[in-house]
């Protein structure tokens, strides 16, 4: 690709690092495949998506016409191909199609994953100025949260649970008005002094000029500072976008399909987004394209990771350490089925009897022949593995260990969990997702206060909303993740009060 980033070199001032082409070529050119392909694994296991498998007549009695994500991790014994590194079928092995068995994938991967960001952003969470004077702190609330229901309410904050607990990790993009634009012109601004009129009206209207974009990990290629790999100096995306309008380009490959009709395609760009601290550009096949100030003197990109994850940019994802077990158990479940298969049904073996292979098998018919060797044998019938039922209970026991999420958090009930008619029990019960929980709420508390101080500085160079850097801090009030009883909470509160804690902060743990 042809870049020229002599613009962002002249913007630098020193502070950040130099920007090479050649450098980000390579990313993008040879490593970010290999990242791209590790990425949609990750997400492939979590979603389990279905495939159209074409299977030619009755090829194979026993195989569905389909497969599915998971199947990547399956022995060819049973899925019938090998897949290469990459996810596909290896070339000139698809023949082998003939000996695919039963395939049976129970995706214990997704359920836990869902079940950790209901526990996460399950419930609304509540945030709350630390600016000193009482109505600006109010003010500063109403702003950020007209902002974040602008992009989605709860469902964005879930929307980054789940790509980060799929990938490791999120980043947030905070965009002006469109994607070519890096800077709005809002004439005017909020009044800074307390108690100005009509803000939620003119907040509401104006704060859908600011857009919140979660950046999924495949389209991510951060450019980090050499001696802080916390940092980061430039941040470039790319991707492949398809526009509303077909291709002119003749594919002479790929030019008719097997009925010999043409085949029209969907016109797809692949774009290239650099920003930095002061400039932007965008990209399209290799052209480009828009270009722009940014205004802010900071990438406004927020890191959040999943789990933290010393040394690395990367955090720890919830999907990489449960494949291993989810591929023994997909495995396990095939083998099964396929036993069952083969022994749940009476299979006869004839001996000297002529054209027995096309007599119908059914009561009142009899078979006559002149050979007095001949025998009909009877064999199968499932006499039941109980070792193998035994493993795979051990499996989803490790599955529950690995992840932290028990069957329970599901809805799952056994009957060895005990007496749950008290809370404590009940937190006991849940002691892995709710560590585990906890662990997030660090993360990802801090990302979204980082999100809070980029809005709100975004607001103020914008001239939306002005403030000042020692009001930009925000504290976040995390529901318990639990039901609860409310007249128990009301109680509690009313204890507090009368030991001496101040109505502000009961009411905050209350949620209000």
């Amino acid at each position: 690709m042809s870049f020229d980033f002599s613009i962002f070199n002249q913007y630098r001032a020193g502070v950040f690092g130099y920007l090479d082409e050649e450098y980000v070529s390579y990313l993008i050119d040879e490593i970010s495949l290999d990242q791209i392909l590790h990425y949609e694994k990750l997400w492939n296991y979590y979603r389990n998506e279905l495939y159209e498998l074409m299977l030619e007549g009755s090829m194979v009695e026993t195989a569905r016409t389909y497969r599915q994500g998971q199947e990547y991790g399956l022995p060819p014994r049973i899925t019938g191909v090998r897949y290469n590194f990459h996810g596909g079928m290896t070339p000139g092995r698809i023949e082998t199609l003939s000996r695919r068995k039963e395939v049976v994938i129970e995706n214990d991967i997704s359920w836990r994953i869902d079940a950790m960001v209901d526990f996460l952003f399950g419930k609304d969470i509540s945030i709350s100025s630390q600016a000193s004077h009482p109505e600006r702190a109010e003010q500063i609330v109403k702003v950020l949260n007209t902002v974040f229901q602008e992009n989605g309410g709860t469902s964005f904050f879930q929307e980054l649970a789940l790509l980060g607990s799929v990938y490791g990790f999120v980043d947030v993009l905070l965009r002006w008005q469109s994607a070519t634009e890096a800077e709005v012109d809002v004439p005017g601004g909020i009044s800074a002094e307390p108690g100005s009129k009509h803000l939620e009206a003119v907040v509401h209207e104006r704060a859908r000029h600011l857009r919140l974009e979660a950046i999924e990990a495949p389209r991510s290629m951060p450019i980090l500072d050499e001696h802080d790999y916390r940092r980061i100096d430039y941040y470039i995306q790319h991707y492949r976008q398809q526009h509303n309008e077909l291709s002119d380009k003749d594919d002479s490959v790929h030019t008719f399909n097997p009925r010999g009709d043409r085949v029209r395609r969907i016109r797809e760009t692949h774009n290239v987004e650099v920003i930095g601290p002061f400039y932007w550009q965008r990209y399209e096949d290799a052209e480009l394209v828009a270009e722009g100030i940014n205004p802010l003197g900071v990438v406004p990109v927020v890191h959040i990771q999943n789990m933290s994850l010393p040394l690395r940019y990367e955090g720890q994802s919830d999907v990489e350490p449960l494949i291993p077990l989810q591929d023994e158990l997909n495995t396990r479940l095939s083998d099964r089925a396929s036993r069952i298969t083969f022994q749940s049904f009476k299979m006869f073996l004839g001996k000297g009897i002529e054209g027995f292979e096309n007599r119908v098998i059914a009561p009142g018919r009899l078979w006559c022949t002149d050979n007095p060797d001949a025998s009909i044998e009877e064999f199968g019938g499932d006499p039941g593995s109980p070792s193998e039922d035994t493993h795979i209970d051990q499996i989803r026991e490790s599955l529950d260990k690995a992840s932290g999420v028990a069957s329970i958090a599901a809805g799952i009930l056994k009957g060895r969990i005990g007496n749950l008619t008290s809370a404590v029990a009940l937190k006991m019960t849940l002691m892995g997702v709710l560590a585990k929980t906890e662990r997030k709420r660090k993360t990802y508390g801090q990302g979204i206060r980082e999100l809070c101080r980029l809005i709100l500085l975004a607001l103020d160079k914008t001239g939306i909303y002005p403030n000042r850097p020692d009001e930009r801090e925000i504290e976040i009030h995390w529901p318990s993740p639990l039901p609860e009883n409310l007249m128990e909470k009301l109680q509690e509160a009313s204890l507090k009060k009368e030991l001496g804690i101040e109505q502000q902060q009961v009411l905050k743990e209350l949620g209000y």
